[in-house]
């Protein structure tokens, strides 16, 4: 199966995003307002007027388009919210865009936003649906620690190897994240203090797991033909692709606990959309859904960074340091910037936006030319994944 290109092209004019944090003394329709004020900040040339639709995201910090047409004091505009587990914020993007390249609407904003902090409970929540009882029972750092042990038995990896692997991808952000501003952890972590973390789920200790936090984060998006009328910097989506599973690994005995297949198939479609063949060497820098050291290790696999049991060989030889050949998380990533679901996806698209545009300061990659965003959600075996390319330079169609 493939997902076909877009009828326009489209292209980000303009973002916004707020610092993630523990934002105890801002509501949900503060963070909107300030991100969404930033974004305006940045492009003087755009107005909020002139947007003709808004799609918002959020797991559970507001329901319907009125989660932000009442702090904007919208009126007779369309606003529609969207939820897809921790792709939220992608899934915000994605559907703008598609209104965007269908011919629907000249100017349209994405935002996603989730306050977490004071919600009276610890870690990421939910409200599901009833059922009959036989659902999974699980929290998201058991289903995540699966994928060590699985990755070690499939491809003969140590121990100590795997551990020191996992290591360098936690010490790896968190350095990242002490050169951003707008992130929740802004200094950098030792190696042991990774390793002498309590334990939380099988290899898993506090500094592998992905932190809690508020946050917004907003973009505009116009026809990549339009783009130079608002900027001289824009971004342009080359590929995009969404890819929900079906959650039958959850009840398959023997599942292959390393691998993401939505992420597998959804990197597969961006690809081919913006002609990506060899995404080792041409993506110059990937923003990925690290909610986990695991996570991020298997997901250089999945997308073809790493060959397949080679990318716990290439993390330790810095290959996605800041400085390596190809950087990942250069922001942070969710080990420093925590977990605002609706907000996370965006977050990723404002740092690849960064970094395209040269904007990135000390995180700079030099000669940024293609930007990678993953998100993902769920849990191994039950996910949905978004990926899309981004560029500085207009796509090229056959």
């Amino acid at each position: 199966m493939s997902a076909k290109p877009m009828f326009h092209d489209v292209a980000i004019v303009a973002m916004g995003c707020t610092p993630f944090r523990d934002h105890w003394s801002s509501s949900a329709d503060d963070l909107l307002v300030d991100a969404v004020q930033a974004c305006l900040e940045s492009n003087d040339k755009i107005t909020l007027d002139a947007v003709d639709a808004f799609w918002v995201g959020t797991q559970g910090s507001g329901m319907s388009g009125q989660t932000l047409a009442r702090p904007l004091r919208l009126t007779g505009k369309p606003v529609t919210r969207v939820e897809n587990y921790c792709a939220t914020g992608s899934e915000a993007f994605r559907n703008a865009a598609f209104a965007v390249a269908s011919g629907a609407y000249d100017m349209v904003m994405a935002t996603g936003v989730e306050k977490l902090k004071d919600s009276s409970q610890s870690g990421l929540s939910a409200v599901f649906p009833p059922a009959d009882g036989s659902d999974v029972d699980w929290t998201a750092p058991a289903g995540f620690s699966l994928l060590a042990p699985a990755y070690a038995a499939a491809y003969g990896v140590t121990q100590p190897d795997l551990r020191s692997a996992l290591t360098h991808v936690a010490v790896k952000n968190h350095a990242n994240g002490a050169l951003n501003p707008r992130a929740q952890f802004q200094k950098p972590i030792a190696p042991e203090v990774v390793e002498k973390a309590p334990p939380i789920a099988g290899m898993l200790g506090v500094m592998d797991c992905s932190g809690v936090s508020d946050g917004a984060a907003v973009a505009v998006v116009v026809r990549a033909e339009d783009a130079y009328k608002y900027t001289d910097k824009p971004v342009f989506l080359h590929g995009m692709s969404f890819i929900a599973g079906s959650g039958d690994g959850l009840a398959t005995d023997g599942y292959d606990f390393t691998t993401f297949p939505e992420v597998a198939q959804a990197a597969a479609q961006a690809y081919e959309q913006a002609g990506v063949t060899d995404p080792a060497t041409q993506i110059s820098l990937a923003e990925v859904h690290d909610c986990f050291t695991p996570t991020e290790m298997v997901l250089m696999e999945d997308l073809g960074f790493s060959e397949r049991g080679k990318a716990w060989r290439d993390i330790l030889d810095g290959r996605y340091d800041l400085d390596g050949a190809l950087p990942v998380n250069t922001d942070g990533g969710l080990k420093s910037f925590g977990h605002p679901i609706g907000a996370t996806g965006l977050r990723m698209m404002f740092e690849c936006f960064s970094q395209l545009r040269g904007e990135a300061g000390e995180r700079q990659v030099d000669g940024a030319r293609l930007a990678l965003a993953q998100n993902l959600g769920g849990q191994p075996g039950s996910c949905v994944a978004f990926v899309a390319v981004l560029g500085n330079e207009e796509p090229v169609r056959a």
